[in-house]
């Protein structure tokens, strides 16, 4: 069985697909976030469109995210904090999704905002996280990618 792009740990079938199916609303902003990242993997671009809150949709490039989603080579993503539970209003979640464009590895941190109406939760807006200033201007092979990846720099950014 097919293990879900959003890094759950679920069969995909059971994890985002009746999500992005329309089967089944998200419970979480935290839900909400990682189908939405499913859908970027699956370039299922009417998904976005439509879980975007609609006061937030205006300029809205489907054509633009369409090409995003389909020329990017998604690797994974990790979920840093998130709040906005079944019985709240709002909530944020802030993600790192890691893919390769042109063949470059690539990292998108951000705070996303959520909103819930009538029992439905969309996204809002975002804000990118600023990545930390190094410590050292110079990172050796065997140091810690500072991209936070986890690897070493060597296996990761500094191929």
């Amino acid at each position: 069985m097919k293990s879900c792009p959003c890094e759950s740990g679920r069969p995909y079938a059971e994890c985002c697909e009746p999500l992005i199916r329309g089967e089944r609303r998200a419970e979480t902003a935290e839900q909400l976030m990682r189908s939405r990242y499913a859908a970027y993997v699956n370039v299922e671009t009417d998904y976005i469109f439509e879980t975007t809150h609609p006061a937030h949709r205006k300029g809205y490039d489907h054509e633009g995210t369409r090409r995003w989603a389909e020329g990017a080579e998604w690797e994974g993503l990790e979920i840093v904090a998130a709040e906005g539970g079944p019985d709240d209003g709002e909530g944020r979640v802030e993600f790192i999704a890691r893919f390769r464009e042109k063949g470059l590895k690539k990292v998108h941190h951000e705070l996303a905002e959520f909103k819930k109406e009538e029992g439905r939760w969309y996204f809002t807006d975002g804000k990118g996280v600023p990545q930390k200033p190094l410590a050292s201007a110079k990172v050796g092979r065997n140091d810690p990618c500072t991209c936070g990846s986890g690897k070493k720099y060597k296996k990761c950014c500094g191929i």
